[in-house]
């Protein structure tokens, strides 16, 4: 027996998660059969998708808000949906975009048509995406050139810390009690170690 079945995936600080769930719920996907992935924007590990499509069989029907929750990229975007519509035989309903559904025009025109809006907004999406980089870019850059610094805080180290690092070169303290004196961590006072080493050259 098909099953209906929903996947959204969102970013560890996406806001529209709520957004999601409301519009595969409306659209009678229950919410025992709703797959989620949250993840950063650095890594693409989905590990509930992937169980998903172990799970999908031929006639099931998939429900994803937008396309771009199907991949990262114009070239991802396009394998996933050829996988899940002929390799597995499912339906996809993108909710965001009605001529995006294959149950819909079935016939040769209909998916020449849904490939086209397929391949169109796959474009668009990933076109979207490296726009908005560059422009978290040019942000970063102009924010840098005004003096905002990002990352942590420098860790500010004692005013005798080259006194106390020719100390611990002459063994007379152990990396222990540098550490100790100077509340750092090991990584921190190597780091820094290397610094006043190559200064010194």
């Amino acid at each position: 027996m098909s099953k209906t079945i929903g996947y959204m995936r969102v970013s560890s600080v996406d806001q529209n998660e709520e957004r999601q769930r409301i519009e595969l719920t409306r659209a009678g996907v229950k919410p025992a059969n709703i797959y989620m992935d949250k993840q950063s924007g650095k890594d693409f590990y989905r590990p509930s998708y992937e169980k998903m499509i172990s799970e999908l069989k031929q006639g099931d029907l998939l429900y994803v808000l937008s396309i771009d929750r199907l991949g990262r990229n114009y070239e991802e975007i396009q394998n996933q949906w050829r996988i899940l519509t002929k390799e597995i035989g499912i339906d996809i309903c993108v909710i965001d975009m009605p001529l995006l559904d294959t149950r819909n025009g079935k016939d040769l025109m209909g998916t020449f048509i849904a490939d086209l809006v397929l391949q169109i907004l796959s474009f668009v999406a990933q076109t979207e995406r490296e726009n908005i980089k560059t422009r978290q870019q040019q942000g970063i850059d102009a924010a840098k050139k005004r003096g905002v610094r990002f990352g942590r805080p420098q860790k500010k180290m004692p005013q005798n810390f080259e006194i106390i690092v020719k100390k611990w070169e002459h063994k007379e303290l152990s990396l222990e009690e540098v550490i100790y004196q100077c509340s750092i961590s090991k990584s921190t006072f190597y780091r820094r170690l290397r610094k006043i080493r190559m200064r010194k050259k």
